[in-house]
């Protein structure tokens, strides 16, 4: 998703700092906080603190847009932001950094209490060296300093996993409804007005909360809204909210990659009527559970010889390639060799008058070094990729003239284009996700009059999906393996679809979590 930076007017600093006056002292004190990642515990990445780019004070309010001065929102509270981190996908984040952001977001919202409410803001899939469900453990530390008075509103991706102990310690939860996820800044709105309107009008928690564990785990590439049953089951959601009667609901997708117990399909809903909460709850899980074998992946989906073979045969361009085993937004290393060692010794491209291909990207630190060294019109001979993720091919070696380096504004890693032939190459400094237009363009390339384009993703971006003239989804290796059944499991519970496909129906009547009057820990 595209990502929105918004600059905070000064006339909205004076405005929340102003809350603290006579004038609004009444208005409720909300602390903002919350990490996000999705961790592939597949990979042999891992993830340091730096990765969480965390913004601190003021500058939390850079991730949401519905806080600008008009919005009647922000003179709705005393807005407090802590710390709030979000990473790249990437590997299972270090047990150091995860207890560093934590201590450093108790310790800010220490200096804030006390306080009225809370806005969590997290992914759901982060995983952490030697701890199970770490955003849950966030939570019960946040409890543990707040309080069990303390309102707390979760907003979550629908790719994230709840376990009941996540759900007891909140009050209200939510997610995307989306994939691609272009409700991501409505879905953290709604989470935050639903908050807003508790607190304005008296009642507090929702005196019920349904939570429903479904016993399925799915990549994202098989459970977009843009196609059925996934568009038609999020669909649903709408209709059985009922103002107070049922606040929201949410289906969770969870995320596959990660081999942890909580890791499942899961339905919440809440409100202040139990028949109606648990019935909306079970009219969801039903629905998620009776469309399972339905799910598809999104795009035709084949393996790296197939999809090859398809898109030099094709005169549809540009003809894009997922290359989706090592997919960085995922959680991918995106680094491994394996596609790209494939495609330079296709036969295809050693004719004369081979189609184009761009290949987007492999990343390769020396490599770049040694480029800007040469410098561009130079020609090039040297390796890069597999440094973190080996497993299936060795660094792959490049050849050919360089015709770009970008390094952009100074804190931003440098890009390399190699041409060989007619195969243009991307190397660069860090592993990279290329979504747009303009990540191409100001390379020098034209994406659109490419024949062949192969990206390191999933589905596609937006950008990337109107873009495409055909669309092939490679299966390759990689930490973020579609080929889920060549997946080592042990950890997540059994049975579960589509790894046992022949499994019992599951008791899917609705489960309520108590309140979070005691701590769940």
């Amino acid at each position: 998703m595209k990502k929105i930076v918004f600059a905070l007017p000064l006339a909205l600093l004076l405005l929340a700092s102003s809350c603290k006056n006579n004038a609004t002292k009444e208005l409720p004190r909300i602390a903002i906080c919350g990490l996000a990642i999705e961790s592939s515990t597949f990979s042999p990445a891992v993830s340091n603190e730096a990765a969480f780019r965390a913004r601190y004070g003021d500058g939390v309010f850079t991730y949401y847009p519905f806080f600008a001065a008009d919005s009647g929102i922000i003179n709705r509270a005393v807005w407090l932001p802590t710390l709030r981190g979000h990473a790249m996908p990437g590997g299972i984040v270090t047990r150091e950094a995860y207890e560093s952001l934590v201590g450093k977001t108790l310790d800010s919202l220490k200096a804030k209490l006390p306080l009225d409410a809370i806005f969590f803001d997290i992914h759901g899939a982060m995983s952490v060296q030697e701890l199970d469900d770490p955003e849950g453990d966030f939570l019960v530390r946040i409890r543990e300093l707040v309080g069990t008075d303390v309102l707390i509103s979760t907003s979550m991706d629908l790719h994230g996993s709840v376990s009941p102990r996540l759900a007891q310690n909140t009050d209200l939860i939510t997610c995307y409804r989306l994939a691609p996820h272009e409700d991501a800044i409505e879905s953290k709105k709604r989470a935050v007005t639903n908050l807003l309107n508790r607190l304005e009008n008296g009642k507090g928690k929702p005196a019920f909360k349904a939570w429903i564990p479904v016993p399925i785990l799915l990549p994202g590439e098989k459970t977009s809204t843009r196609i059925e049953p996934g568009k038609s089951l999020y669909a649903e959601i709408p209709s059985v909210i009922d103002g107070d009667n049922v606040i929201d609901a949410a289906i969770w997708m969870s995320y596959p990659w990660a081999d942890e117990p909580r890791n499942h399909g899961v339905v919440v809903a809440y409100g202040d009527d139990k028949e109606a909460v648990g019935k909306a709850a079970e009219k969801l899980a039903k629905h998620f559970w009776d469309v399972r074998k339905e799910f598809e992946f999104v795009a035709p989906t084949v393996y790296l010889g197939e999809a090859l073979e398809k898109a030099f045969a094709s005169d549809k361009k540009p003809f894009i390639i997922s290359d989706m085993g090592d997919n960085p937004t995922a959680g991918g290393a995106g680094d491994v060799t394996w596609t790209l060692i494939e495609i330079l010794k296709h036969p295809e491209l050693k004719k004369s008058n081979a189609k184009s291909l761009i290949y987007a990207s492999i990343p390769g630190k020396e490599f770049v070094k040694k480029a800007k060294e040469i410098g561009v019109g130079g020609r090039i001979d040297a390796t890069a990729g597999a440094e973190v993720d080996n497993r299936y091919a060795p660094p792959v070696r490049i050849t050919g003239t360089i015709t770009a380096i970008h390094a952009g504004h100074p804190n931003a890693k440098t890009e390399v284009v190699v041409k060989n032939g007619n195969t243009s190459i991307i190397v660069t400094e860090q592993r990279m996700a290329y979504h747009y237009e303009q990540d191409f363009t100001k390379l020098g390339l034209n994406p659109r009059e490419t024949d062949i384009l192969v990206v390191k993703i999933g589905y596609l971006v937006p950008e990337l999906y109107d873009m495409r003239a055909d669309w092939l989804m490679a299966l390759t290796p990689g930490g973020v393996d579609q080929d889920l059944l060549r997946l080592p499991y042990k950890r997540i519970n059994r049975p579960m679809y589509p790894l046992d496909p022949d499994m019992a129906d599951p008791d899917l009547s609705a489960q309520f979590i108590p309140l979070s009057d005691e701590i769940k820990r």
